[in-house]
């Protein structure tokens, strides 16, 4: 008796369809990218398609540029700064003591 499945064995694009069912491919470019790391990634682009200047490398994640001998610099990543380290920047140390010299008073109730 037969399973009652009636694809069995079988695959999706399978089948005697071919390149004359699903027409023709487009014309592809393998282009090179090498990141600062030396790795080197060769996506495909269709021949009429703009080419980008640079490319995500897949194993380490710098961009990377076609030039072999110069690839583009990894980003450069900014260190976590607390709330207090941003307020430094914008305050100098005397700002700092007018300000906390006027909340005393107003707690002190000499405003």
């Amino acid at each position: 008796m037969a399973s009652g499945n009636a694809i069995r064995g079988s695959r999706v694009g399978a089948g005697p369809m071919g390149e004359a069912e699903r027409g023709e491919s487009a014309p592809r470019l393998r282009i090179s990218f090498w990141c600062s790391n030396g790795h080197e990634t060769v996506p495909s682009f269709a021949s009429d398609a703009q080419v980008p200047e640079t490319w995500d490398c897949p194993r380490c994640g710098f961009p990377a540029g076609q030039d072999q001998d110069n690839p583009p610099d990894p980003p450069r990543t900014e260190p976590y700064k607390t709330h207090l380290a941003y307020v430094r920047e914008r305050r100098s140390d005397a700002d700092g003591e007018a300000i906390l010299a006027e909340a005393l008073a107003k707690l002190r109730g000499e405003i």
